[in-house]
């Protein structure tokens, strides 16, 4: 599979061989992370404060959460950032994680045409408007590349009881590059997809797909950190890595970054907090 590194990529080079000497707790921590929150800038803020504060630095490369667990297990990553739970729970069952630790979520929606070709506007239920989608043989792009938003919409799928195939479901070639690149490809299709919310705000003045579908509880997307483990790969930098998960999770550092981020741009929040100490905050 083809990771997508694009801007990413002298980063990863010129940091490889710091990585392969890494001490446990030598103030770098390298995270890889799914496509959609480093293209919403959510990553490099949460980042930018924790080393500000701490003075430990954190650098990331993007790749669709498969390809970032894959990277993991070759020991090349201190921490994962993903989206897709099967996948999660294989890795840390393969004992490359420690655990799955809550981060925070946001939601998919179904886009397309303003024209809605597949009358899906308004539908409550995701797995309705996908098989009128089908049973109109509209066009509809998809990721194919088992990162995160490829599992979820591949879930959606087989919850609708359908198995997607014909000339009208088209795989982008180039959908290991991420969300937006997939979204602008869909776009130019006038075809209908399955994207986060944080990308299609984030590309919406540019496009002319608008949201069809929204507000399904099928569609929520949980994001969670996972640690990679040090009896599995003896390099990784547990100790800092810890620190930076304690920062992300706690409700008055990261979790109170992730609440407001992208309300002065968008009037709403991209994210939602979701850890383990902020839910206890919010039953108070």
């Amino acid at each position: 599979m083809r990771i997508f590194i694009g801007k990413f990529l002298v980063l990863l080079l010129v940091l490889w061989s710091s990585f392969a000497m890494a001490a446990d707790g030598d103030k770098f921590i390298f995270l890889s992370s799914t496509i959609g929150p480093i293209d919403s800038g959510i990553v490099s803020a949460l980042e930018d404060q924790f080393e500000k504060e701490t003075g430990i630095r954190v650098r990331h490369v993007g790749a669709g959460t498969g390809a970032a667990l894959k990277m993991a297990e070759k020991c090349q990553i201190d921490l994962v950032m993903a989206h897709a739970k099967s996948l999660e729970e294989k890795f840390i069952a393969d004992g490359f994680g420690t655990e799955r630790i809550p981060l925070m979520y946001n939601d998919f929606v179904i886009v397309g045409p303003s024209a809605d070709p597949a009358m899906i506007k308004g539908e409550k239920s995701a797995t309705e408007a996908l098989k009128k989608i089908m049973s109109k043989s509209v066009k509809f792009i998809s990721r194919g590349d088992k990162s995160g938003t490829h599992v979820a919409e591949m879930d959606l799928w087989k919850n609708a009881g359908i198995k997607p195939e014909g000339s009208w479901y088209v795989v982008y070639e180039k959908g290991s590059e991420g969300n937006a690149p997939t979204l602008k490809y869909t776009d130019q299709q006038a075809a209908y997809t399955v994207i986060d919310r944080a990308t299609y705000l984030s590309l919406k003045d540019s496009i002319k797909l608008i949201i069809l579908v929204e507000g399904d509880e099928a569609l929520l997307n949980y994001i969670s950190l996972i640690p990679v483990n040090q009896a599995k790969c003896a390099g990784v930098n547990k100790k800092d890595t810890i620190k930076f998960v304690k920062w992300m999770t706690s409700p008055a550092k990261g979790q109170k970054i992730i609440r407001d981020f992208g309300k002065d741009k968008y009037g709403s929040p991209l994210f939602f907090p979701n850890s383990l100490e902020w839910q206890k905050t919010q039953k108070k």
